[in-house]
């Protein structure tokens, strides 16, 4: 697939739209419309995205959207990819969400889609708090993460909504970074092509919440996954797959000092030296688990193999 194929020089996200400088969902959100195409409708629950689209009867998006109530945007989805299938109308039915319409208000009816298994892509904007309502604690904001309402340090874990979609028996979930726009465009364009429910996390930094410089957005999301804070991967029918740089960072030695990535965020100035250690053990441990995840599947792919070899004989 040549450049142009994968990032079209049509834009979907129009100039002169209310993001904030440096805003990483806003520039996520560009190259997924670019994969997605004119043939999208976005669903929006309450969130940054509610004020970037502009206010009636101007819009930043050149597409159809919905703005919907914060619990309710997988179950409008679910609704409306019902009824234009109904018409014979194809078109992509995308969820736009943040965290906290995600991971905490609307998590039951992103279940309860998932488990209906609708053809929607729900997409998670991950800023790591609410950061349109004065950067409160989300049930993503990391270890540590100041916020409004953490002012000393979140104490909590951050939940692991990849992992959680996936026990639902979805056919693709992936995690993206703005950072790698062709695995983040890839990811999206290949969700298309599955029928059923797809969730796509994508870890967006935000300069005001994270109280960093504008300027240091895409240079912020790529540590976060050189450091193993944001593993890329993949889950296809069940089967996990790490995506580059991340095939590389199963081992420790390969990556980047987690410093890196802290110190360039003011949320997280304050954190003491067993604080990074307890950031730093949290990460070390969500690695282990993916790594006996792929030893698991591997074996049991082995003995599938096996079986069959017999039953050939």
């Amino acid at each position: 697939m040549s450049l142009l194929e994968q990032f079209p020089r049509e834009e979907y996200l129009l100039k002169g739209n209310a993001a904030c400088a440096g805003c990483g969902p806003a520039l996520a959100l560009r190259y997924v419309l670019k994969a997605l195409g004119p043939r999208t409708v976005l669903v929006i629950p309450a969130s940054c995205s509610s004020i970037i689209a502009g206010a009636y009867p101007k819009s930043a998006f050149k597409v159809p959207v919905y703005h919907i109530a914060f619990a309710a945007s997988a179950a409008t989805a679910s609704g409306l990819v019902e009824g234009l299938e109904a018409q014979g109308i194809e078109a992509n039915v995308v969820v736009w969400a943040g965290d906290g319409g995600t991971v905490d208000i609307g998590l039951q009816g992103l279940s309860g889609a998932a488990e209906r298994n609708h053809n929607v892509t729900y997409i998670c904007y991950d800023n790591e708090a609410y950061m349109n309502t004065g950067i409160q604690r989300s049930g993503a904001t990391p270890y540590g993460a100041w916020t409004t309402t953490t002012p000393l340090g979140n104490k909590g874990r951050k939940k692991d909504l990849p992992f959680i979609m996936a026990a639902h028996n979805i056919p693709y979930v992936a995690t993206a970074s703005p950072a790698f726009p062709k695995d983040l465009v890839n990811k999206v364009a290949k969700a298309q092509k599955i029928r059923g429910f797809k969730y796509i996390h994508i870890l967006a930094p935000c300069p005001t919440g994270w109280r960093y410089d504008p300027r240091l957005t895409v240079k912020i999301a790529r540590l976060a996954v050189m450091t193993g804070f944001w593993p890329l991967l993949e889950i296809e029918h069940g089967r996990l797959r790490l995506n580059n740089p991340s095939t590389n960072l199963l081992d420790p030695a390969r990556r980047r000092p987690l410093k890196e990535y802290l110190e360039l965020q003011g949320r997280y100035r304050h954190l003491s030296e067993e604080d990074l250690k307890v950031l730093q053990r949290q990460i070390d441990e969500q690695w282990a688990r993916i790594k006996a995840m792929l030893r698991v599947q591997e074996e049991l792919e082995d003995q599938v193999e096996q079986g069959q070899g017999e039953r050939q004989r």
